[in-house]
């Protein structure tokens, strides 16, 4: 049998590539897979206990939340409080920042930001669904951790990963030096790393974009669409539609497979959907540390300015050449400039 490296074991071996850490971020990490452990186990007995439905209640996105979002987000978060490395949380079910001011966690060096579970809505019908998470270090030294300690770029992102609970529980994560996957083994009850050094590929033959929502889009990405859609050998086309409705899943199908995933702007959201924060910038991290691309159809996602922890953006992401293709319809039938006119007449 083969020797398994498990999670814990990867992230001592690899402390090295943060000479300025002593060892918190790894127990940061370490603590982000406990908590996911928890809500993996919860998610698979779903059906059997009383977690389905919702709480009746609404998070600061106007999303109906429910009660396993509600339960996987104090997971992550009394995970966070408990281990102190973390000063400060950003949840997708939190209007506010979450201070963790507990006398281990005050004076920690790392502030994280998380979607405790993305596609929450797919669990009734058994589908995949998951878990975004991106870290940073504070900014502020002194006292207590405050909001600009999260309202960075993503280009300041020292660790991102995701969590997808589908027929396997995964959990992919990079901290600037590369992309590797853990896939949790419940017999002993560790994530093993089973996918090392993961890259997408240049190209591929998959785009995932909700076509229910064709007719909102920019012309950019209509004619993107058409273009998936034209048969053409010399560049393996058709490609293949696939939307799985959690941003986590799709990624990671288009990561291991080859692919670009397009959630772009509409009529009813001019500015995007997706948030930027716990979204967007951990996934765009990730896939460009698998040699991959994401934009938003004009620029490069963690290059893009934080101005609010709810702050929403579009993306193109996946593939590299995939991606450039779409940015190419965009400059062509939705350049720039009109499609900031468009956002001010869509909020006025």
């Amino acid at each position: 049998m083969a020797n398994l490296t498990t999670l814990g074991q990867f992230i001592i071996e690899r402390q090295a590539d943060f000479p300025y850490a002593k060892g918190e971020l790894s127990r940061l990490l370490r603590d982000i897979g406990i908590a996911a452990k928890v809500v993996n186990r919860e998610i698979n007995k779903a059906g059997l206990a009383d977690i389905l439905g919702e709480v009746g209640t609404t998070n600061v996105q106007g999303e109906t939340q429910k009660v396993l979002d509600v339960y996987a987000n104090e997971q992550f978060i009394a995970a966070l409080s408990a281990g102190g490395e973390c000063a400060l949380v950003v949840s997708e079910e939190n209007e506010e920042i979450v201070i963790l001011n507990k006398d281990v966690s005050k004076n920690a060096k790392y502030a994280v930001a998380i979607d405790p579970l993305d596609g929450s809505s797919n669990i009734d019908v058994n589908v995949a669904v998951g878990t975004t998470f991106s870290i940073f270090r504070r900014l502020s030294k002194e006292g207590e951790a405050n909001i600009n300690d999260i309202l960075q770029k993503g280009t300041e992102q020292v660790a991102a990963g995701y969590i997808v609970y589908g027929s396997s529980t995964m959990l992919v994560y990079t901290t600037g030096c590369g992309v590797n996957g853990f896939t949790l083994d419940p017999s002993i009850g560790e994530f093993c790393l089973s996918h090392p050094d993961m890259k997408i590929p240049r190209t591929g033959h998959i785009y995932s974009v909700n076509e229910g929502n064709y007719v909102h889009f920019p012309e950019g990405v209509k004619k993107y669409i058409k273009y998936c859609q034209v048969e053409d050998e010399s560049t393996n086309r058709p490609y293949t539609s696939r939307y799985i409705g959690s941003m986590v899943a799709d990624l990671h199908r288009n990561l291991i497979k080859g692919g670009v995933y397009i959630y772009p702007t509409t009529a009813a959201a001019p500015k995007g959907k997706l948030r930027l924060v716990y979204e967007c910038n951990p996934l765009a991290f990730i896939i460009e540390q698998a040699g991959g691309r994401a934009t938003n159809g004009y620029q490069r996602i963690l290059e893009i300015d934080v101005k609010e922890i709810h702050q929403r953006e579009s993306i193109f992401i996946g593939s590299t050449d995939m991606v450039l293709k779409a940015e190419e319809f965009m400059a062509e039938y939705s350049p720039l400039e009109e499609a900031a006119n468009s956002k001010t007449e869509e909020v006025h």
